[in-house]
């Protein structure tokens, strides 16, 4: 009987939690219901009543670009706007009439808006014109009782405060086509009259400078009128990218290139790799872009000669000319081809096979060593190197110093330039590689180019001990400091390094320095440097026996003008790589310009307030791993280009006959 009264017991409260447990699930559910239904009952009727409410997305605004001092680069604006509710006047036509008068509207602009509105609901509002200034505001605000459904709305604009200055760095933004659809699914690609990054730094870091769309949930009736905003979740607006640049010593550099129908230059921390500078000139106002540039500007500025819409800085693909002879220098010394002392005798020209090799200087050289032929730019020198050295180890040697491949700036427009070897010319042309073609090529000419930024590069590795620096211009995206490593260092010694330097310090100190008149002339400032000028058409025999002046050519057949050099002598802290276009010789043209502007950077020093820590970017100095180097002899012409040698005599006369023989001249 006990038993019974037990199981009865116990079955009697286990019924009894299991239907507290039930009762308690249909409270909170009937709770649930009751919120649903009471509390939010209005707002989901709404919802299923006939699709009535339309998920808005909402425009981010776009993140700023600021120099290293946070001056802006690129900023958003107020965008004043006239709008115009068709349904709301009386006559349509009659109120854009009394807009014109306020606002000055063409006739086309008035005709678009005519256009639009008959295939547009008439509640919808229509943009008449934006770009209001703030009298064409004024005088529209206070008509306003006379202008029914007409209003005044605030956007928001691109503007860049440094125009041309930082045009082609800062880039522009455009209107998104279908091409742009097409690679990014971002939904707020989608709204109307949003616009994205087009060149430069605006279309490099696009998406972190765009930001990500809110949305708006509107309540429209069965015609699509909005009645109501429900619920609002505010856009997030793009991170601010903060720069290397030095906007003070950007806008010096483009005025100091005004002057030159067509220039760039480049100016870089030697030792960090950051870019204070880099200028293309001619440029334009990217402001245009924004707001709206006419047929007649952008005819006028596709027709111009100095290619204002090129970035010639990370673009410009130029053969070095002269200042690729540091590279042929280092890699005959690298490789035991040549030391120190190691002379060779220029009569001007250098006799190879049945072919002759003019140096730039007619009279020739004399004998001159590596020192005096870096000071006086002597092709002969050059030659000679060239021929004991082949072009395989000078392409070798070159890549260390960021010949034939992007530097990574971060900028959209950035080329790799062209470092040839046997392989490449085999490879692209399908025919061997010729002994004169690596004469040609030692002084700068044939078929390498590099782009100013790469030279800058060379510049920096040469007078920073052998760092592998790359340069970098975007320093923080947001609050978050931008990738930056140690660099390494180039497989070549110091000892060659330091040699470069002392040559490039005679270039600019007289007598015989090719750059000597534009020396720096507060002793604490002085540059070292190389000038360079590389031709851009071959100079027939008959023109040398001529005389002709280059000066006597038309402007795009004149030779290019370039000039590298860092600042001051002792401890380099800033390089810099000038290219004038067809501008004649690389000592009259480059090398003012390079003096001038590294004088200014030196005076403003942006150096001093580095962004990033000295030790996050450089190493301890350790020595190189190094290759066994062939026996140093001075002179030494035993180890010939394979083709030389294979070819002979007839062989090497073929390559010079089809070589370009071009002078890297001073």
């Amino acid at each position: 009987m006990s038993d019974n009264s037990d199981y009865n017991n116990t079955f009697g409260r286990r019924a009894v939690v299991i239907g507290a447990i039930q009762g308690g699930l249909l409270t909170v559910l009937a709770g649930r219901l009751a919120w649903l239904q009471v509390v939010h009952g209005h707002r989901y009727k709404t919802l299923s009543d006939k699709n009535s409410i339309n998920i808005k997305a909402l425009t981010p605004s776009r993140g700023n670009i600021v120099d290293r001092n946070d001056v802006p680069i690129a900023v958003n604006s107020q965008n004043f706007r006239v709008l115009v509710i068709p349904e709301q006047t009386e006559n349509l036509e009659l109120s854009l009439d009394r807009l014109g008068e306020l606002a000055s509207l063409t006739a086309r602009e008035k005709g678009l808006v005519l256009k639009t509105a008959k295939r547009t609901a008439s509640f919808v509002p229509l943009e008449v014109k934006d770009n209001l200034s703030w009298d064409e505001v004024a005088k529209v605000e206070v008509n306003l009782p006379d202008l029914p459904g007409v209003s005044i709305d605030v956007g928001e604009i691109r503007n860049y405060p440094l125009g041309a200055a930082t045009s082609h760095l800062a880039g522009y933004v455009g209107a998104v086509t279908r091409t742009d659809l097409s690679g990014d699914n971002d939904p707020v690609l989608t709204l109307p009259g949003f616009k994205i990054g087009k060149t430069g730094i605006e279309k490099s870091f696009d998406k972190e400078l765009r930001g990500k769309a809110g949305t708006s949930e509107v309540e429209v009736n069965v015609r699509g009128r909005q009645i109501r905003e429900l619920k609002r979740y505010p856009s997030q607006s793009g991170k601010t990218i903060k720069l290397t640049i030095d906007s003070k010593l950007q806008t010096y550099v483009q005025k100091r290139l005004e002057n030159e129908k067509s220039a760039t230059a480049v100016i870089m921390d030697a030792q960090s790799g950051a870019v204070y500078s880099l200028v293309s000139s001619p440029a334009f106002d990217p402001n245009l872009m924004t707001r709206g540039i006419s047929a007649e500007q952008w005819e006028e500025l596709l027709a111009d000669p100095g290619l204002p819409l090129n970035n010639k800085a990370v673009s410009g693909q130029y053969p070095p000319g002269s200042t690729f002879k540091m590279v042929t220098a280092i890699a005959a010394l690298e490789e035991g081809f040549a030391t120190r002392n190691t002379s060779v005798y220029c009569p001007g020209h250098f006799d190879y096979g049945d072919s002759r090799f003019h140096c730039w200087k007619w009279s020739g050289h004399g004998k001159v060593d590596v020192l005096s032929a870096l000071a006086e730019s002597c092709d002969t020198y050059f030659y000679k190197l060239a021929k004991d050295v082949g072009i395989d180890i000078i392409a070798k040697y070159a890549r260390y110093f960021g010949f034939g491949e992007k530097t990574g700036i971060g900028v959209a427009e950035e080329r790799s330039g062209l470092m040839p070897d046997k392989d490449w010319k085999l490879g692209r042309f399908g025919e061997l590689w010729q002994p004169g073609e690596t004469l040609v090529a030692s002084i700068g000419q044939g078929y390498i180019l590099a782009t100013p930024l790469q030279l800058a590069v060379m510049t920096a590795r040469i007078v920073n001990g052998g760092y592998a620096i790359k340069p970098w211009v975007t320093a923080f995206i947001g609050d978050e400091p931008h990738e930056m490593r140690p660099w390494d260092r180039i497989n070549v010694s110091k000892s060659s390094l330091d040699l470069m330097m002392k040559g490039m310090e005679r270039v600019t100190s007289p007598p015989k320095g090719t750059a000597h008149k534009s020396q720096i002339p507060e002793k604490a400032l002085r540059m070292g440097g190389k000038t360079g000028t590389s031709q851009v058409r071959r100079i027939t025999m008959q023109e040398r026996i001529d005389g002709l002046d280059n000066k006597d050519l038309p402007w795009r057949l004149r030779h290019h003008a370039l000039f590298v050099g860092y600042a001051p002598l002792t401890k380099p802290r800033y390089v810099c790589a000038v290219v004038v276009e067809h501008g004649g010789g690389g000592s009259t043209a480059a090398a003012p310009i390079a003096r001038d502007i590294l004088y200014q950077a030196q005076k403003l020093d942006p150096a001093a307030t580095s962004l990033i820590p000295e030790s996050v970017y450089k190493q301890p100095m350790r020595k190189p791993v190094r290759k066994p180097r062939a026996v140093d002899l001075p002179g030494n012409s035993q180890k010939q280009d394979d083709a030389s040698q294979d070819m002979g005599a007839d062989g090497a006369t073929s390559a010079g006959g089809k070589a370009k023989n071009k002078a890297g001249g001073q």
